[in-house]
């Protein structure tokens, strides 16, 4: 039988590139070979799609720098014609990935320059291995649905509302589902733009107005990974207007959420064949060995520093606690349309109950991500949770 041919897209536009990289990493060693034949397709930081750079499978989570697409001697740009749906993949020549003003990465087009594409053959699917904003965010999804090609993961609705925490809250609460309280704010009209100073004294203001309490966590909306979020441990207008001018960094829209007294618990959710119940792993906790003053669980202490905490998996919880958090996961992975793979994260409080924090869409595959230890402590193993997700979606 003919090997499905599965182009697995990694790196991106989003600060979560690096961390892409090596989540492809562990998607092309774990994926069957003997059923699939995976194309790596790789997108820069400036947006070009590549295919034969560097082997993302010699990528690992080691050393002082993490692995980022770049654009090597053998590497060729990808161009894509939506016409021609799952054979309209086609790679040009390394000489037409010339640096053009301003270093901006130039493209080969369909017309004039049609003659030096070669076609990349029939797609069978597509596994967007990609974070953050311009592919966890439903805009690869779109295009894929355009081009009629199945693909891994959640559609277009559930991957830009999960994406975008604002509206991850507003769906939630509609279904009845707890969220810490917050406020969404628009750092660009901020005290009307005056200065950084002026909407630090407004967010004091808005912050009392919602009976807020502190700490404050100031986050971006629409990012990942723990970039742009600062914890604000008391009423301090300088300390909020430099938390919002970071966070701001990554989005415009700003949420600022009270801080919750809780143990955060994660729950991998598996739903590989639409109509299907989704399955929930046992939940996870990432449990930080660094001195207790340490301030949050950053993007350093996920991925840079192995010291900073380790995971257990199940959460050292009550059963009737764990089953409860496995509930609410499928319940939020439904109410938000979500299919494929999520990863919902759980705020656990010392009375037990539960409120829902975020939902990541295409959760890290990184050789420390939760997603993949939890499948493996509740009886699936990554190479299976891969091959069935590839499976459910060419169905």
């Amino acid at each position: 039988m003919a090997k499905q041919r599965i182009v697995v897209l990694y790196g991106g536009r989003a600060d979560e590139h690096s961390i892409s990289c090596i989540s492809a990493a562990g998607v092309l060693r774990a994926i069957d070979r003997d059923r699939f034949e995976p194309i790596p397709v790789g997108i820069t930081r400036l947006g070009t799609w590549i295919v034969d750079g560097e082997d993302p499978r010699n990528w690992e989570l080691s050393g002082d720098s993490l692995p980022q697409v770049s654009i090597t001697p053998s590497a060729r740009p990808v161009v894509i014609d939506l016409a021609q749906g799952a054979d309209g993949f086609y790679a040009g020549v390394h000489e037409e990935l010339s640096d053009g003003e301003a270093g901006a990465e130039q493209l080969p087009t369909l017309g004039q320059e049609t003659r030096s594409l070669t076609s990349l053959g029939h797609i069978d699917a597509v596994f967007p291995v990609l974070h953050g904003p311009y592919g966890e965010d439903g805009t690869v999804q779109g295009l894929l649905e355009m081009m009629g090609l199945p693909y891994v993961g959640c559609g277009v609705f559930a991957s830009a509302a999960c994406m975008d925490k604002h509206f991850t809250k507003i769906v939630l609460s509609a279904a009845g589902i707890p969220v810490a309280p917050g406020i969404t704010v628009d750092a660009r009209t901020l005290a009307g733009g005056e200065s950084i100073e002026a909407a630090g004294d407004e967010l004091v203001g808005l912050v009392r107005e919602a009976g807020l309490t502190y700490p404050v966590f100031v986050k971006p909306s629409r990012a990942g990974s723990s970039f742009g979020v600062t914890k604000v441990e008391s009423e301090n207008a300088k300390d909020l207007a430099r938390a919002l001018f970071e966070a701001s960094r990554h989005d415009w829209r700003v949420l600022i959420e009270q801080g919750i007294t809780a143990r955060e618990i994660e729950c991998a959710v598996f739903d590989p064949v639409a109509g299907q119940e989704p399955q929930t792993s046992w939940p996870g906790e990432i449990v930080l060995d660094r001195p207790a003053d340490d301030a949050f669980y950053d993007f350093d202490s996920k991925y840079m520093d192995a010291q900073a905490s380790h995971v257990e998996v199940p959460a050292n919880l009550p059963d009737e606690t764990l089953q409860l958090v496995r509930q609410t996961a499928a319940r939020a992975f439904t109410a938000m349309d979500c299919h494929g793979l999520s990863r919902v994260d759980s705020f656990v409080l010392p009375d037990g109950s539960i409120m829902v924090n975020e939902i990541n869409t295409m959760p890290g595959f990184t050789p420390i991500s939760m997603y993949p230890k939890a499948w493996e402590t509740t009886g699936i193993a990554y190479v299976d949770i891969i091959t069935q997700l590839i499976e459910g979606v060419l169905q």
